[in-house]
């Protein structure tokens, strides 16, 4: 089936899931004619005005129930990333034989002009993603980021002026079901388990990853990371032209750690410490969407673009919930990492921090053990603070090697005992290695209480 006719006239189709993507996808396709019905298990006020919304436009819509019959007359299903392959609904329409695509895939059939910059990774690719587009927009080209990163890679596709680059961060989930995506310039960040809540073996996330590459030719160019094993594995026989950078390595791009400078196709472009962003992971980011940037187009590479590149990378400011500095209360800096959903997101975050560290760790166990963050505790952190539902398996993994206070699930207390274990000079860190789903909506609220509480009494 090729992407021109993915999308059948006939019929109408169904959407699963009325969260960002589902609505966005919905709408979108409402807007070219198309028949829709959309459903969502969950009924809550969100949905239910969500479910409004759509209705307005002619959309059929249900609400805390999915309707199989109807479902099973479907020309084609519309899956949301967080709804799992497990679910009732996607595993009837794969009973029945009902082609099933992701947001992203139905939004590419309706995209005529923008190129597209894809990233992927399991750790670090928001910010890659976001760092592309506004290295693209210091370039004085208008450029947006869409995808996983929070806007509906639909909503891009609906609007009658399209962007001329899209930088568009892929998740396994939305990869699973997006086969016909040929990004101008592919990026693959980094690979570590994750998601095992939902994948039964490290192997089928990992391979959810490598379609990113299921259209490479010889043309293709991809950005990879050096230092990654994994991810040098996953890409060894992938066509086309493979551009890496790494922190330790020779490599397209790089950290000369004899200068301090980052050095991108052969010649330096910023010093470290004009680059505004916590960690050493932050430079791999700058490094991977700067070389993304300057080999999609040649244009991007000329002494006037590589100073518009270098200006962008100093004015970019780290992303809400991902290593962002709160603030500095007391001689104590707060930062906010509530993106930091898997164990090595957050191994990540801790190699990254240059005081003595109070650790907020917790919330919804993932699959992973927290054994493999014991050698950074130990050279970083001076106390954990295990709570939510994870507490107890955090409390059992560390407390070989780290102080570990094991509160429940009152996050107020939790920021109470940050404060008062941390001292002048230190640091308290939200870095959670699990989801937020046992206290939270999701981790923005997670990152947004924390932000607000870490402020309160100072």
């Amino acid at each position: 089936m090729t992407p021109r006719e993915l999308v059948p006239r006939e019929g109408e189709i169904a959407v699963v899931g009325l969260a960002r993507s589902g609505r966005s996808v919905a709408l979108l396709l409402r807007k070219h004619g198309y028949n829709v019905y959309a459903s969502d298990v969950v009924s809550s006020p969100d949905t239910g005005r969500v479910a409004e919304e759509l209705r307005a436009q002619g959309v059929v819509v249900d609400v805390g129930r999915h309707d199989l019959e109807r479902l099973a007359r479907a020309a084609l299903v519309v899956a949301s990333p967080g709804v799992p392959p497990s679910a009732r609904p996607l595993a009837f329409a794969r009973e029945k034989g009902i082609p099933i695509a992701s947001e992203v895939e139905v939004a590419l059939t309706f995209l005529e002009g923008p190129r597209i910059i894809a990233v992927t990774g399991t750790n670090g690719k928001t910010t890659t993603t976001a760092l592309i587009a506004h290295l693209l927009r210091g370039l004085d080209i208008e450029a947006v980021e869409a995808g996983n990163i929070g806007t509906p890679l639909a909503e891009i596709a609906a609007r009658e002026q399209q962007p001329k680059w899209i930088s568009l961060e892929m998740s396994s989930f939305q990869l699973h079901d997006t086969p016909s995506l040929k990004p101008a310039v592919g990026v693959l960040t980094n690979l570590s388990p994750d998601h095992l809540d939902r994948y039964s073996t490290v192997e089928e996330y990992y391979a959810d990853k490598a379609r990113l590459f299921a259209n490479a030719d010889a043309e293709s160019l991809w950005v990879v990371n050096k230092d990654d094993k994994a991810v040098m594995r996953m890409v060894r026989d992938v066509g086309g032209h493979k551009y890496a950078y790494s922190l330790a390595k020779k490599a397209e791009a790089s950290l000369d750690l004899h200068t301090g400078q980052l050095v991108v196709l052969g010649a330096p472009l910023l010093a470290r410490q004009d680059l505004p962003l916590l960690g050493q992971h932050n430079v791999a980011n700058a490094l991977a969407a700067s070389l993304a940037v300057m080999v999609a187009d040649r244009s991007h590479q000329t002494q006037q673009a590589r100073k518009g590149i270098a200006q962008a990378l100093r004015t970019f400011r780290s992303l809400p919930h991902r290593l962002e500095l709160v603030g500095e209360f007391g001689g104590v800096q707060w930062i906010n990492d509530s993106k930091a959903t898997n164990v090595s997101s957050t191994a990540v975050a801790i190699d990254g921090m240059e005081r003595p560290t109070v650790l907020l760790l917790g919330g919804r166990h993932k699959g992973e053990t927290y054994t493999s963050l014991a050698d950074a505790v130990k050279r970083k952190v001076k106390r954990v603070i295990a709570y939510g539902e994870a507490a107890t398996i955090i409390a059992t993994d560390l407390r070989p090697v780290v102080d570990v206070v094991r509160l429940g699930s009152d996050f107020d207390e939790v920021i109470q005992a940050a404060r008062a274990a941390a001292s002048a000079g230190e640091a308290v860190l939200l870095s959670p290695a699990c989801s937020s789903y046992d206290m939270f909506s999701n981790y923005e609220e997670r990152g947004e209480r924390f932000r607000a509480l870490a402020a309160k009494e100072a």
